[in-house]
């Protein structure tokens, strides 16, 4: 199947200055050196990106510094999805008009639409751009899953080309795959390798921070027929894959950049820096994970 995003993506964490403000320059080393590590694109302004303490204005700065600074070598998906159409939309536009290649829509949260409303909502937002769009499916946050007739019904549409799955339910995945087209990413780091074998096409990973290159490797082995080396790779992994979400995925993602010496600033409230004990975990998960 084709990767209309890329192979390995990462959803990049937003840098910020000692005072909370956004810091621009460090955005841009920071998504060169994820492409220089093996990332094929980016997600921008994700939940990882604390897309939810960003405003609209540095939203729209962020984007543009990604673009200037990676733009010509890799996919740069913009995280457009709120819970308000209308807000949506304008986030959508202005991504566009900012240099994304794609966007990413989230399914509303909080206010629980019925699947009629998700359906009306994505289409709505999909049809105010000329943008490939991949759906978010992740129930634990939204609150309430793409079910698979939704899915399948939002397939229809030309420019929904892939979905970003966190559902964490195999089963429901392999019904969509047998009858859609979409291109599959795993959401859910740890998951990668199961998700290939039922006809994923890539990640989008947060732990990929620290980890793209292996984990390039481990898709290269599974797409060669080398499953025993692609399961090697996955074990060796494990420890970061999952130790990255051992608390808020964003709050180690930044303190394993520190610890590799490429620090990003602070997290915003309501997010707090990892604690000292939490820090020294994650430095034996990276070390466990061959990572230094």
């Amino acid at each position: 199947m084709s990767a209309p995003f890329g192979r390995v993506l990462t959803a990049m964490v937003t840098p910020f200055s000692s005072d909370g403000s956004l810091d621009l320059d460090r955005a841009g080393a920071l998504a060169s050196r994820l492409v220089d590590e093996g990332n094929d694109g980016l997600v921008i302004s994700g939940t990882t990106g604390e897309a939810p303490t960003t405003t609209d204005a540095e939203k729209e700065q962020l984007l543009r510094s990604v673009v200037d600074a990676v733009g010509g070598r890799a996919h740069v998906v913009a995280g457009v999805g709120t819970n308000n159409t209308a807000h949506s939309v304008e986030l959508a536009r202005a991504a566009e008009k900012a240099g994304a290649t794609a966007l990413l829509v989230v399914t509303p949260y909080y206010n629980k639409p019925p699947q009629a409303g998700v359906i009306a909502h994505t289409r709505t937002v999909v049809d105010a751009v000329d943008l490939p769009v991949m759906l978010y499916d992740i129930p634990g946050r939204s609150a309430i899953a793409l079910e698979t007739e939704t899915i399948v019904a939002l397939a229809e549409h030309e420019r929904i080309v892939g979905v970003k799955d966190a559902k964490l339910d195999l089963e429901a995945t392999s019904w969509v795959l047998a009858r859609t087209d979409l291109a599959y990413y795993c959401g859910h780091d740890p998951w990668t390798l199961p998700m290939l074998a039922i006809g994923a096409v890539g990640v989008v990973g947060t732990s990929t921070h620290v980890c793209a290159g292996p984990t390039r490797a481990l898709l290269d082995a599974f797409a060669a027929g080398d499953h025993a080396q692609a399961r090697q790779l996955h074990e060796r992994l494990l420890p970061i894959y999952s130790g990255i979400f051992r608390t808020q995925g964003t709050i180690l993602v930044k303190a394993a950049l520190e610890l590799l010496g490429f620090p990003v600033g602070p997290v915003r409230l309501p997010l707090i820096a990892a604690t000292p004990e939490q820090v020294e975990t994650l430095r034996a998960d990276l070390s466990a994970a061959g990572i230094s």
